[in-house]
């Protein structure tokens, strides 16, 4: 069985921050998750909004030891606590971006005395998904043509944080599906702003935490996905990993 861990794709000197990407998954599976794989590619991109957005910063890619989420065993939520404790004595605080699975793990794990910051983007956040009082800036980001995960139920789940009293930012991308390719300049600029608003509060506010839920405006008119397939092979290309924890 392989160990639970993060592939570093930055580490500047003496840095105490720690931006942490949490790709997709399957709903059941004991497979053994390979960094070619679609839902890891298409983190790349946001590795790279991310360093720009806290240039002194680690940015890492979180390693799973299981493509599923696997039912009560939640084995990435409880792969992503491991290392959340594991890395205690380097880091300070660790910011967690989750996709889809990814989304639902950094939900999980959000109140981990580390964590200081969860962006969910089109999270999997089903039906009956305990309440998790989360730390530091939250929010949720999910296109509305998203039939993967609903759109829907993650509108619910941030009125239910509301109520026990955390605040979250809710934004929706119209038209855009689950992969994020759509309107993947907008994406990008929802990390980096989060990002940027997490480890430097008051820089690059998201729009609200009110009770409601932000359209975001399209950054570029018409299918940014070719360009969006292009970027993230470029991200892999320019980005490395440069250490495994």
């Amino acid at each position: 069985m392989s160990v639970p861990g993060i592939d570093l794709l930055a580490a500047p000197k003496g840095a105490r921050d720690l931006i942490l990407l949490a790709h997709g998954g399957m709903e059941n599976s004991t497979a053994t998750p390979h960094s070619w794989r679609p839902p890891m590619l298409r983190m790349w991109p946001f590795a790279a909004a991310a360093r720009t957005a806290a240039p002194r910063a680690a940015i890492g890619l979180m390693r799973y030891r299981y493509q599923g989420w696997n039912g009560n065993a939640a084995d990435p939520a409880a792969d992503l606590r491991a290392v959340l404790d594991r890395i205690g004595t380097r880091f300070d605080r660790a910011v967690l971006v989750g996709h889809s699975m990814g989304g639902r793990a950094v939900v999980a794990a959000g109140n981990h005395p580390l964590v200081d910051g969860v962006l969910g983007l089109a999270p999997w956040l089903p039906a009956g998904e305990p309440v998790v009082r989360l730390r530091g800036p939250v929010a949720f980001a999910h296109g509305t043509a998203d039939r993967i995960t609903s759109p829907a139920a993650t509108a619910s789940y941030a009125r239910r944080l509301r109520a026990e009293g955390v605040p979250v930012a809710l934004l929706t991308l119209d038209g855009e599906k689950h992969a994020m390719l759509h309107r993947a300049p907008d994406w990008n600029e929802i990390v980096r702003r989060f990002v940027a608003h997490a480890v430097s509060p008051g820089e690059c506010p998201l729009i609200t935490t009110a009770d409601r839920s932000d359209p975001v405006p399209t950054r570029r008119p018409g299918d940014a996905a070719p360009a969006a397939v292009a970027d993230i092979a470029l991200s892999r290309l320019r980005l490395r990993v440069i250490d495994r924890l």
